[in-house]
């Protein structure tokens, strides 16, 4: 390295002679080289050849892969074989990053900042030295450039290893870190002595740099004499194990968020993995990691839970708050949202604070030595500060709601299931529904007003004391006008409550008359009633369509009075200072509007959160209503051990009755003992008070008074056949482990191994909704199926023969209570007397009592009330005057046709005894390869329900088009985009106003009297107010149009629909259409579009601004706007797949949630309340995951987006420091000074609604 210095010498003393020899002598880059130090000059030669070198191998390896592929390509064209995959045998590689590569490839960076630094101060030098005319050598920056360049290679080389996992570092790396060092070292031992010598005249950035990147370069140095990268793989089959048992395999991960350093938290990378995986191909629910076991629904309901539990018990005669609950449960994550809040609001004035001391010093009040550059770093630093709180904040809130969500919903979903029967009375499933869908979202978006309750004071005493600071005593008229502009949205909110309180009740009636003709549907279509129905339903969406209507012209107004509020308080604030003869000055007025614009959002979002404060009031009430109805009595049923006792149910004194207000009790005087392996039949006329004779042994009728015992588990099998949507063998086991021998038997038993060949999967044939593709008797063997598939001790069957035939009905009593319930405890009810006989003991019920008790024969001879019913029987029998097949003596008589009926039956038997011949002499290879045939023909059928589908990719943008075309035909666009522009101009014409016709500094001389500086302000100020509320009436007005026609259309569409449609389509999907879909397009969508195109043009505005006042910055715009479009199209991959999928992810919950409100007396009766809560909680889990990361990659976009832009504004303060004082006209610098202001709001509402 010694003969390095010696060959630069040379090649300076070379280039001197040339340019000796030159006509033109002034060659700026060698009088450069020239004046370069020894080292410095080598640095660049080193990394300029490195980078040579480095893009050569890169080149050369890009050159074979591409010849490999080629060559691949050819060979597999030749064999026509498909492309070859590498498998690893099913096992799971591990990647585990270690710290060692973490800090090498953060040193790295670290070096590429401090080098960009170095290129921008000594940029920013030469700028502001071209700016005051002096002649620039603008290829000193060669040295910068070289070394941003190197280390730009450098860093993203080292973090590429993490891709591709190698053991040691490429020795390319390792060379050019080893030489980088050696050269700093050298570098400062010179810069030491120039300093011994030179004292500290001889500071300059390039000597700061160095000393900086010395500990950063020694590691590498070490890193690299050492090689190892840090980065390792290992097997783990652990992992292919799920964390939970209903997980899938391949989300086994937990999210990175759960154990995620500082610096992965604050700048959200954590979310990087799951992005880069979206970046290349569509997401899918496996690729999203679990939710850390804080955010589980199951973890947020016990809290919840346990704090409502101990509320109702602390004071029993008093109603417990839900509100209180909620706040007991989750206060420490409202707390530390609390603490981002409250930092983001003090930073967030720190602007407003300086821009007067930023005026002065720019017209040359200069206080003290570089107070430039000091106050750009201040507002450079609260900017940084106000956008990682901003981020923290939001992101907090969001999981909040997200937990109290979960959590309200799971406690919704318990009540359901335990709901009384009086209770289900007063709440529809509709309104039910209601509670999930709407209720609950709202109690959980309240998180985002939660913080505004106290920093709403906290904001104005800020924004007050700002004030006080510039216009003095004219600040007390400021409190007073905002004080009246919150007094008087108030009675404005008021009105607009009481608009969504007639507008959810409408939509609560809409919703229980659609879910009543969904479940219906068959009957509708049979009796044509389809557009009876349907223009039932428009009536009653017409009457929420007209709340609605007065709801979003309300909120129209009310957008009007909020861009009116900070007009107001400034033209009274300004009024007053101008009366009381306070002179204003640019600096002042200035930071007075920037406070004003930032006071603008509490004062706007003060009626929101009044309105959202009562509209979650009532939706507490609601769900707290709700959730204290009554429930199902605890003590109703006693369940003894299994083989406690003989007696297996017992009734003792027993009186039920359904409605406890009524004086007659439904069954009174019930006295029974029925013993271990019994069968009792329980008989009598229709309205006797059998099903509740068994609803009185599964405790679900009231009881009065009495005691009833069970010893051993109950199976219960209602008359009404409740089927779960799912496949046959999922309705059969019913969450019980599969065991093939007993399921085979069951199968025989039920008579189901026909049913099961002729659909087109077997048992696993998807049934549809409610069973919709079953046959009545079908689903009761089904039922059937389910109850014997338990094993339990008792069975109780609610006259499960009735919806079979005959034939099948005796079968089924022979194999099924006969038979495989030979051993077991058996309550049937029962119309069929021919069943009576084998019963142990039969009940004879009448006006809710036992009137009589006892066996068959003695029964019958004891007369009274059952020989009656089993008179009655034959009697109905005997009049349908069917002949008696069973006589032989009646042969000579029967008609021709049943002759001919018996020969046919004859010629049958035949031709299936000559079809057995031929089967058996089959071989048996052959028929195993006709049952692969009809195996594989039905793995190709299609099953009825299929998972909902979502679109992938991008949104095509005729989705858009068609719903602007929706309204109007999109008339209602150019107009709402004008009144927008209009508004901007107004604006920006108000704060140029204000910025040019006050004077600079207190004694000059204001360019127009105060009272037409004030007039013309109001008139500015309260005309763009005008026009914004222009813009909100006609998005209103197109909003409600466009979702108006596209229910319309919706609901033509389900009710045309056929009825296959509803067989293979779930109602609850339907109703998350209806519901909450619906809501979506009546409330939000035209609202985001409108933002979008406010938002836009406000930032063209603030573009237009900048770019006035310092053209430079557009050669920053730029880039920054290609960095944007780059970001937004890497988010976008991954945050449309994750918005659909927890669309998608949102049904099944509703699904479930109205199945089981349906099915809930057997999921009580087989004791299954527990399986079915941990379904429900597993489907929010699988809900929150994708949500979860969509509320996230929203914050990871909004951060870097603003990140951006900060940097933007620190640059142009830069240049306005940079260049001389007068140079620039006063007021556009003052209206560039505004902008930070609003920048980070329009800029994350303009992300937000391109979203």
């Amino acid at each position: 390295m010694m003969g390095v210095p010696f060959w630069l010498h040379k090649l300076a003393s070379l280039s001197s002679a040339v340019t000796l020899r030159s006509p033109h002598g002034n060659n700026a880059l060698l009088r450069t080289i020239r004046g370069l130090p020894v080292w410095e000059l080598s640095s660049v030669c080193i990394n300029l050849t490195l980078c040579l070198v480095f893009l050569f191998v890169v080149s050369v390896r890009q050159i074979s892969v591409c010849i490999g592929r080629i060559r691949i390509a050819k060979d597999d064209s030749i064999a026509g074989s498909s492309p070859i995959r590498r498998s690893f045998d099913g096992e799971i590689f591990v990647v585990k990053i270690g710290n060692g590569f973490k800090l090498s490839v953060l040193s790295c960076f670290y070096v590429l900042f401090v080098q960009v630094l170095v290129l921008g101060f000594d940029g920013t030098g030469l700028i502001r030295e071209a700016s005051s005319g002096k002649s620039v050598d603008w290829s000193s920056l060669c040295l910068p450039a070289a070394h941003c360049l190197a280390w730009f290679l450098l860093s993203f080389s080292a973090f590429h290893c993490k891709l591709n996992v190698p053991e040691k570092f490429p020795l390319l790396l390792r060379v050019w870190w080893l030489v980088s060092f050696f050269i700093c070292l050298l570098t400062l031992h010179a810069d030491v002595r120039a300093f011994l010598l030179e004292g500290s005249g001889h500071w300059s950035s390039h000597v700061v740099a160095n000393f900086a990147c010395a500990p950063a370069l020694a590691f590498l140095c070490y890193v690299a004499a050492k090689g190892d990268t840090g980065v390792q793989t290992c097997r783990n089959s652990d992992i292919q194990e799920p964390l939970l048992l209903e997980e899938e395999a391949g989300s086994a991960k937990v999210t990175p968020y759960s154990d995620a350093g500082l610096f992965s938290l604050a700048t959200l990378s954590w979310l990087n993995p799951l992005l880069s995986i979206g970046a290349k191909r569509p997401l899918e629910l496996r690729d999203i990691p679990l939710l850390a076991p804080k955010d589980r629904a199951k973890t947020n309901y016990k809290v919840l839970k346990s704090n409502w539990e101990k509320l109702k018990a602390e004071n029993p005669s008093k109603q417990p708050s839900l509100a209180w609950a909620i706040l007991r449960s989750f206060w420490r994550e409202a707390a530390c949202n609390a603490i981002f809040a409250g930092l983001n609001t003090l930073v967030s004035y720190v602007g407003p604070f300086l821009i007067s001391y930023f005026v002065d010093y720019l017209v040359g009040q200069e206080t003290f030595p570089h107070e430039g550059y000091i106050l750009a770093g201040i507002f450079f630093g609260a900017k940084l500060v106000e956008t990682l709180t901003t981020r923290q904040w939001y992101l907090g809130v969001d999981i909040l709601g997200m937990h109290v969500r979960s959590a309200l919903t799971a406690m919704v979903y318990r009540k359901g299931l335990r709901l009384s029967s009086a209770a289900k009375h007063s709440h529809t499933s509709g309104e039910i529904v209601n509670y999930m869908a709407v209720d609950v979202q709202r109690v959980g978006d309240f998180s985002w007003y939660l913080h505004d309750i106290w920093m709403l004071p906290m904001q104005i005493a800020l924004a007050l004391a700002i004030l006080y600071k510039n216009v003095g005593i004219a600040s007390v008229a400021a409190l007073v006008a905002t004080i009246v502009s919150i007094i008087v949205t108030v009675p404005v909110a008021k009105i607009q409550e009481d608009y969504q309180d007639k507008l959810m009740a409408t939509k609560d009636d809409r919703m229980r008359k659609t879910s009543e003709c969904l479940r219906n549907m068959r009957i509708l279509k049979l009796q044509a009633w389809e557009d009876r129905y349907r223009d039932k339903l428009e009536e009653i969406r017409n009457v929420e369509f007209k709340w609605l209507r007065k709801a979003l012209y309300s909120q129209a107004f009310i957008t009007f009075i909020f861009w009116s509020s900070p007009i107001f308080v400034g033209a009274v604030t300004f009024g007053t200072s101008i009366l009381m003869s306070h002179q204003l000055t640019a600096g002042s007025v200035l930071s007075a509007l920037a406070t004003l614009r930032i006071l603008q959002d509490p004062l706007r979002n003060f009626p929101d959160l009044v309105s959202m404060m009562a509209q979650t009031k009532v939706s507490l009430d609601r769900i707290s209503g709700f959730l204290q109805e009554e429930e199902l009595q605890e003590d109703a049923t006693i369940v003894l051990p299994q083989s406690s006792t003989k007696i297996a149910v017992e009734i003792k004194d027993g009186e039920f009755c359904w409605d406890p207000s009524s004086a007659r009790p439904t069954l009174s005087g019930i006295q029974l003992k029925v013993e271990s392996g019994m069968r009792v039949a329980v008989c009598g006329m229709v309205g006797s008070g059998k099903s509740s004779f068994l609803s009185c042994i599964l405790g679900e009728i009231p009881k009065v008074a009495g005691e009833v015992r069970i010893c051993g588990s109950a199976a219960y099998v209602s008359q009404s056949a409740w089927i779960q949507s799912g496949n046959i063998e999922e309705n059969i086991l019913f969450g019980s482990p599969m065991d093939k021998a007993r399921y085979k038997n069951v199968i025989h038993a039920c008579s189901l191994k026909k049913d099961l060949e002729l659909f087109s999967h077997g048992d696993q044939t998807i049934i549809g909704d409610r069973g919709i593709n079953l046959s009545g008797g079908q689903k009761q063997r089904v039922q059937l199926a389910r109850a014997l598939y338990q094993d339990a001790d008792i069975y109780l069957l609610d006259d499960p023969f009735s919806a079979v035939d005959a034939h099948t009905g005796s079968e089924l009593f022979k194999e099924y209570v006969l038979t495989a319930l030979a051993t077991k405890t058996v309550i049937f009810v029962t119309h069929q007397v021919e069943f009576l006989p084998a019963a142990d003991m039969i009940l004879v019920l009448k006006e809710g009592r036992i009137i009589q008790a006892g066996k068959y024969d003695d029964l019958l001879q004891a007369g009274t009330d059952f020989e009656t019913l089993v008179s009655a029987h034959h009697e109905a029998i005997g009049a349908l005057d069917i002949p008696n097949h069973s006589s032989e003596d009646s042969d000579e008589n029967l008609p021709g046709s049943v002759i001919l009926g018996k020969k046919c039956n004859a010629g049958g038997s035949d031709i299936d005894i000559l079809a057995k011949e031929v089967h058996e002499g089959i071989a048996a290879p052959e028929q195993k390869a006709i049952k692969e045939k009809k195996k594989a023909k039905r793995s190709r059928k299609k099953q009825l329900v299929q998972e909902e589908e979502r679109e992938r990719g991008r949104v095509s943008m005729t989705v858009y088009f068609s719903y602007m075309a929706a309204a109007y035909k999109g008339l209602l666009i150019p107009l709402i985009i004008i009144a927008q522009m209009l508004f901007q101009f107004l604006q920006i014409g108000s704060n140029w106003w204000m910025a040019w016709a006050n004077p600079q500094t207190e004694g000059d001389q204001p360019k127009v009297s105060p009272m037409a500086l004030l007039i013309v302000y109001i008139a500015l100020a309260f005309g763009s107010s005008w026009f914004i509320f222009v813009r909100a009436v006609l998005v209103a007005t197109f909003g409600l149009a466009a979702a108006q026609k596209l229910f319309l259309r919706m609901l033509t569409s389900v009710f045309h629909a056929p009825m296959s449609f509803f067989d293979s389509t779930p109602a609850g999907r339907i109703l998350n259409r209806v519901s909450v879909d619906q809501s979506v397009v009546d409330l939000d969508i035209p609202f985001r579009l409108g933002g979008f195109a406010s938002t836009t043009i406000q930032l063209i505005g603030i573009v237009c601004v900048m770019a006035k006042v310092t053209w430079q910055v557009v050669l920053l715009v730029i880039p920054m706007a290609m960095a944007c479009l780059w970001m937004q199209k890497y988010y976008m991959a991954s945050s449309r797949e994750l918005v659909r999928i927890v669309s998608i992810q949102k049904s099944p919950i509703m699904h479930l949630f109205g199945e089981s409100i349906a099915g809930a007396a057997t999921i009580r009766g087989f004791g299954q309340e527990k399986r079915f809560m941990k379904r429900n909680l597993h489907l929010l889990d699988c809900f929150g995951r994708p949500f979860f990361y969509s509320i996230a990659a929203i914050e990871w976009l909004c951060l870097r987006m603003e990140l951006l832009s900060t940097f933007v504004f620190a640059f142009c303060m830069i240049l306005l420091i940079s260049f001389p004082h007068g140079s620039i006209d006063p007021s556009k610098y003052r209206i560039f000074l505004l902008i930070p202001n609003q920048s980070h709001v329009v800029f994350e509402d303009f992300l937000l609604k391109h979203v």
